[in-house]
């Protein structure tokens, strides 16, 4: 599987970024633009996911991310994993959207 930093993805220009973290996780921190399909929903929900683009897998550390992007990459989907998630990405200090979704 293929492996990303933070700062690299965000140097990308329109990328796709699947956050895979719960609900309750994206109302502390979310990255603007970001697709959100929680992990548990993504079967469900795969044809959500674009198949013309590579997609980036987000979630709090890289362990959820990294079991979307194998299932992503399953079903031939070009996926790469932002590594240590949206921890490494706050402190890598790229861009975030601090607090409720609403």
């Amino acid at each position: 599987m293929q492996e990303i930093t933070p700062t690299e993805v965000n140097e990308l220009d329109g990328v796709v970024i699947l956050d895979v973290r719960e609900p309750h996780e994206l109302e502390r921190a979310r990255i603007d633009g970001a697709l959100h399909i929680p992990l548990g929903e993504l079967v469900a929900r795969v044809d959500e996911v674009p198949r013309d683009a590579t997609v980036y897998t987000l979630c709090h550390i890289g362990g959820r991310s990294a079991q979307a992007a194998a299932y992503l990459e399953s079903l031939g989907i070009d996926t790469v994993n932002i590594s240590g998630g949206i921890v490494e990405w706050h402190r890598q200090g790229m861009p975030l959207m601090l607090g409720s979704t609403e």
